[in-house]
């Protein structure tokens, strides 16, 4: 489906190349997206030229960024929250606002691409064997880490250090922040292979008093008020214009990323 604004056709080679900063489950949902986010990026650089707001380049990417920054700066604005307001959705939501869980873990990568069947059922084979070694002799860890393990914690017996969400990928986050401490007796699958993982420690995160948090909240607050505004800012736009393509009042994601 062809996408325009107003009859300007924006190119399928862009939406093409814009596709990768929109990931997503399916390409039909990251074409989507890209689209989606284009017609968005045209809708403003459209306002800031009537407002003769213009990139010093038209070429350069990092231009038209700095004039739609200026556009939403001049024509976009929201009020701070009040110290009540901020109190309020902090003791609301206490969990928002909490210390992070930590892990300190400990791995032995055995790396295997992903689409390479042989290569990663070797490499769980493998995992479950140093498992077996680690489960006789718990203290052969750190050797075996430093022998077979295909990531530069190697070099650290396996001690990945402490680490908090976010930090790892997402699949091997869930295995650090859901099994219990200790040695875990399978293999645990990643993009990257097979690991064996031993988690050593985990301290659960705390509430933190609003004192320690205030200044987050008061940004926290702030931040999703100016995405609401700037979201509401793009439909009245998106509204004196014909679309051809995308349908940005049914979208469900943000509209600004």
């Amino acid at each position: 489906m062809s996408v325009a604004v107003d009859g300007v056709a924006i190119p399928e080679q862009a939406i093409a190349r814009e596709v990768q900063y929109h990931p997503a489950a399916t390409l039909e949902q990251a074409r989507a997206s890209a689209a989606r986010a284009l017609v968005i990026r045209q809708l403003l650089l459209r306002r800031a030229a009537e407002l003769g707001i213009v990139p010093q380049d038209p070429a350069d990417a990092d231009s038209e960024e700095e004039t739609i920054a200026e556009l939403l700066a001049r024509e976009v604005s929201v009020p701070a929250a009040d110290a009540e307001t901020c109190e309020r959705y902090w003791r609301n939501n206490r969990q928002r606002f909490r210390s992070p869980d930590l892990v300190e873990a400990r791995h032995i990568l055995i790396a295997a691409a992903p689409d390479d069947t042989a290569a990663r059922e070797a490499a769980r084979q493998k995992a479950a064997e140093l498992i077996g070694d680690v489960q006789r002799e718990p203290a052969a860890f750190a050797a075996l880490a430093q022998q077979f393990s295909a990531c530069p914690s190697k070099s650290e017996g396996g001690h990945l250090g402490q680490l908090v969400r976010g930090q790892t990928v997402p699949e091997f986050d869930t295995f650090l922040f859901n099994l219990d401490p200790g040695l875990c007796p399978t293999p645990l699958a990643t993009r990257y292979g097979f690991h064996v993982l031993s988690i050593d420690q985990k301290v659960a995160g705390r509430e933190l008093p609003y004192d320690a948090v205030k200044s987050r909240v008061a940004d926290y607050l702030q931040d999703r008020a100016w995405r609401t505004a700037v979201s509401q800012y793009i439909r009245i736009l998106a509204g004196a214009v014909a679309i051809e393509g995308v349908d940005l009042q049914a979208a469900t994601s943000p509209l600004v990323q």
